[in-house]
């Protein structure tokens, strides 16, 4: 049992250092943003699809494409437009005739066949086109006709959107949003973060990167992520802080019954202990702490509440609301030792 838990520890400690060494390399090129970068990392390690909010001009794009560069998997970006169709997205069947003149269907891919596939600003297309991903990110398949096609693995998918501008768009339906395992949000960079963003891209240079992980070790290192120890005191924590994001529940806080509608289902505790998976693998630890899962509880769960007119009328964010409610939730008593 010494020896298995010591090779685990040797393990994860390499881990943290290819995580190292992965931000070393993005680092190259994004400049700041250290926790962006640390939620993208996560959902990753555990094959989940991540959703980054940000104004125009803080390198969402960029970020995904470089990520792309330094993992040694296939990438496509898909730019969402008002007129994309389904088909643009998932592939289509074409009819083709051979020499003999027999005709045959034969099904073309789309770009959503691949490991890393950008959705920028997906909220510019309409649901329609929306919903395509939906199979896709949930079961990582599509269905074209009578057949099912599988996607390559591993596979993920980031949506950029801005936040800002309502003009021709689509709102994403919260059936496609509770499929994001993060909400993430970019924000202005500091002002030194901004200095040397502005001496470093107005030099001709260009600078580049090394590919650190291939799609198999990816996969490899999701299977150590999900090997990581979450113990029974872990797990009634995250409960009780999915549950009381619903106004309807008896251990609700009192805010919440306030100024929240509807709280988040148990996909958020999914993801709660999925995400405080990967940071602790990330750290080089092979158990999940309380810290972990509060460190991912804003991400994980911003997206899956809806406040109501009185927390807007208070200024009460999304945000604001689960920052509160991390302070509100009580740790569970430790269990007895016999």
């Amino acid at each position: 049992m010494a020896e298995t838990t010591r090779n685990l520890a040797d393990i994860l400690k390499d881990f943290a250092r290819q995580r190292k060494v992965m931000q070393e390399e993005l680092q190259k090129i994004i400049i700041g943003q250290d926790e962006v970068i640390e939620q993208l990392f996560a959902a990753i390690f555990t094959r989940g699809h991540c959703l980054l909010e940000g104004v125009p001009g803080l390198a969402k794009t960029l970020m995904v494409s470089t990520l792309a560069r330094i993992l040694d998997v296939k990438f496509k970006r898909i730019q969402f437009t008002p007129d994309l169709m389904p088909s643009d997205i998932t592939g289509t069947n074409v009819l083709e005739e051979d020499e003999n003149g027999k005709r045959s269907f034969r099904f073309v891919e789309g770009p959503v066949f691949t490991n890393i596939l950008l959705a920028d600003e997906i909220n510019r297309t309409p649901p329609k086109t929306q919903a395509a991903l939906l199979q896709a990110m949930q079961e990582r398949e599509v269905t074209i006709g009578q057949t099912t096609w599988q996607l390559p693995d591993p596979f993920f998918t980031i949506a950029t959107q801005n936040p800002i501008e309502q003009e021709g768009t689509y709102p994403l339906p919260e059936a496609q949003l509770d499929r994001f395992m993060f909400n993430i949000k970019i924000d202005y960079p500091t002002l030194d973060e901004e200095e040397r963003i502005l001496s470093v891209t107005t030099r001709s240079e260009k600078v580049e990167v090394r590919k650190i992980l291939s799609a198999k070790t990816i996969s490899a290192l999701q299977r150590l992520v999900n090997s990581v120890a979450v113990s029974q005191y872990i797990v009634k924590y995250v409960a009780s802080m999915v549950r009381a994001t619903r106004p309807g529940d008896p251990s609700a806080p009192p805010f919440v019954k306030d100024l929240v509608d509807w709280g988040a289902g148990p996909r958020a505790g999914q993801f709660l202990i999925q995400g405080g998976k990967a940071i602790a693998a990330m750290d080089g630890r092979f158990a999940v702490s309380i810290e972990d899962i509060r460190r991912v509880a804003v991400p994980v769960l911003r997206h899956r509440i809806s406040v109501n007119f009185q927390a807007q009328a208070e200024g009460m964010t999304n945000d604001a609301i689960v920052r509160r409610l991390v302070g509100a939730i009580p740790t569970p008593p430790l269990p007895k030792r016999e």
